[in-house]
């Protein structure tokens, strides 16, 4: 069923058994879950099934610290969330991103990465995926080998491609048929009510920008909002506990990662490669489309005491990515973008044949593109500040930080890759950071991944959740998305994020089954 908030009379008060707040692909999951299942599920969604400038304002905040996009920018406040904007990249996390590293402070979740394979089975589905494969093995063709690396150092990786499934639209017909899910649009929640020890939340205050107001009592609430929003609105609560629900220990907002991007380096291969224009195709089978990229291996992140790291390889030289990027009225950057063109001339010549070509082409040369881990830092964080939105919310700052080991594990990294390249007689690696300087170029991008913020751990001292998502010293409130994570590893989110939306309704499902709550 569909609703839309704004003709919900005043003050009126929603009885359900599970209220989730947010319809990305947390929200739009956990509600697909509950389809069928003998109680009452809501799912209260921001926006309305199209952009709203006025909707997407409320995301508006304030950068500090490292530069950031702005916040209103790359986050959809309608159905579907940012899913109608992603790449589709997908993949879990390594075995390795889930133990405790002593060189990572921080590190460890409450559970292995095997724990999560049925979870992350359901979720190739969900996403649209194709089988539950991601070691390059099944995948390899004569036509298309990795590269014959000499040593385990570094490895090769496959991520697939959903198509990608914008949430909203693949899955609005499911919810509005469903008898037991109602779907609220256009409803913002702006406070969670508790009890007076602040331990049981009991309703849900929800406002709708024309000025409508009223509420949703529950039995359990889940915030599934995105990792900016998710910490926001436990602060923003803080009637009965001052510093914000679940932050009796300063946890909420702390810990917030990114995904630091750079093109960082070019390799120069001893004998051209034969390729297409771009290293992307297709399973023969089920069409998958899948890419490979490079990893450092376990033993030698574990040898080298280094981060998680993975590397795509574009045939498509520096200079002509410059070439589309180019912004004359940033002088910093338009020199950076200059000279990767005159280095490259040739490299531009050969990758502009080849996009008019779309065959094979003889590639001299690749580019390295490094998307990596961010180690958890307390202060990099999210925080209130007095300014408020239209619905009276404090708005938020931003304050992203990394630290010297980031950068200095993204040019170790790219070193090892180097000399394996070279032990191999594949080429040599031309690396483009400083290696005395921890300041980070102009160049460096992000992911728009934000992780972290409502961290879980099962010691409420060192996080916000325990291992089943609920907010630590409250007995109903949950929080999913890519905000509870421990660490964030290499790989893009959106896989992990739904595989613990799908974990965290089968617990819930079981509780209301067991304890006679229905």
């Amino acid at each position: 069923m569909l609703i839309d908030a704004r003709t919900i009379p005043r003050d009126t008060v929603l009885q359900t058994e599970v209220c989730v707040v947010g319809g990305g692909a947390a929200g739009i999951t956990l509600a697909r879950e509950f389809i069928g299942q003998p109680f009452r599920a809501i799912l209260l969604e921001s926006g309305g099934l199209s952009p709203d400038v006025q909707t997407q304002s409320l995301y508006k905040g304030q950068i500090v610290g490292l530069p950031y996009p702005s916040l209103s920018a790359f986050r959809l406040r309608y159905l579907g969330g940012c899913t109608n904007h992603w790449g589709g990249y997908s993949q879990p996390l390594d075995d390795i991103d889930f133990e405790t590293r002593g060189w990572i402070p921080y590190s460890g979740w409450p559970f292995d990465n095997a724990h999560l394979t049925r979870f992350y089975e359901r979720a190739q589905s969900v996403c649209q995926l194709g089988p539950y494969a991601y070691d390059p093995d099944p995948w390899e063709r004569p036509e298309s080998p990795r590269l014959p690396f000499s040593s385990d150092r570094v490895a090769t990786k496959i991520l697939q491609f959903s198509p990608p499934t914008k949430f909203g639209k693949a899955y609005q017909q499911e919810l509005v048929q469903s008898k037991n899910v109602t779907l609220y649009l256009n409803g913002n929640l702006i406070e969670i009510e508790t009890t007076r020890n602040a331990a049981t939340a009991t309703r849900i205050r929800v406002a709708c920008l024309e000025g409508t107001q009223f509420w949703i009592a529950a039995k359990f609430f889940i915030l599934a909002t995105g990792g900016i929003e998710n910490p926001r609105l436990l602060l923003v609560s803080n009637k009965v506990q001052k510093s914000g629900l679940g932050n009796q220990n300063d946890l909420v907002g702390r810990f917030f990662m990114e995904h630091p991007e750079l093109d960082a380096a070019t390799i120069v291969l001893s004998s051209p490669l034969q390729t297409s224009p771009r290293l992307y195709r297709r399973h023969p089978v089920d069409q998958t489309i899948i890419r490979g990229f490079l990893i450092l291996s376990a033993n030698c992140q574990r040898a080298e005491k280094l981060s998680s790291f993975s590397a795509t390889l574009s045939p498509e030289s520096k200079g002509l990515q410059a070439l589309g990027r180019v912004r004359w009225g940033d002088r910093q950057n338009l020199l950076h973008d200059v000279r990767d063109i005159l280095v490259d001339l040739d490299d531009i010549a050969v990758g502009a044949y080849s996009r008019l070509l779309r065959g094979f082409v003889a590639v001299r040369t690749l580019s390295v593109k490094t998307q990596t881990e961010q180690i958890p830092n307390p202060d990099s964080r999210v925080s209130l500040i007095a300014e408020r939105d239209a619905l009276g919310l404090n708005r938020i700052q931003l304050d992203w930080r990394m630290t010297p080991f980031d950068k200095q594990a993204i040019r170790r990294a790219l070193v090892i890759v180097g000399q394996e390249l070279g032990r191999a007689g594949l080429g040599r690696l031309r690396i483009d950071l400083d290696e005395d300087d921890n300041s980070w170029p102009p160049t460096l991008q992000v992911g728009h991944h934000h992780m972290g913020t409502t961290r879980m751990h099962p010691n409420p001292k060192m996080g916000v959740v325990d291992a089943n998502c609920r907010v630590h010293g409250m007995s109903n409130l949950f929080v999913a998305g890519s905000s509870v994570f421990s660490t964030s590893g290499s790989a893009n989110p959106t896989l992990m994020i739904v595989a613990l939306a799908i974990r965290l309704s089968d617990h819930l499902k079981t509780i209301l089954r067991s304890s006679g709550r229905l």
